[in-house]
């Protein structure tokens, strides 16, 4: 059995009266004109936040869905040729001699 929570479940001390206060408060502080622009911006905005919620546990999951059909291929490794019969291969140079032909 699933549980729902009251949307002030973080508030569990607040009752009734308190709310109606609360309304109050804000009804005299914003005026009757502007209730209906509040709420309508309360709306919009709780809307669009929901929306980008959706849009990133979306994206989640379709990252985590999304795996991979093989490992990228590896070049397969040069092998060096060995020199062809009758060539001269020179020994390499010591360290610190300039590169280029030798005497």
């Amino acid at each position: 059995m699933t549980s729902v929570l009251p949307p002030l479940a973080f508030l569990p001390d607040i009752g009734g009266g308190e709310v109606v206060i609360v309304l109050l408060l804000v009804l005299l502080l914003f005026g009757g004109d502007k209730m209906p622009q509040l709420a309508k911006g309360i709306g919009k905005s709780l809307r669009e936040f929901k929306k980008a919620a959706s849009d990133v546990e979306q994206e989640f999951k379709r990252a985590l869905d999304e795996v991979p059909d093989s490992p990228p291929a590896k070049p397969p490794a040069t092998v060096p040729r060995p020199p062809p019969p009758g060539s001269r291969v020179e020994p390499p140079a010591p360290p610190g001699t300039p590169p280029g032909p030798r005497a």
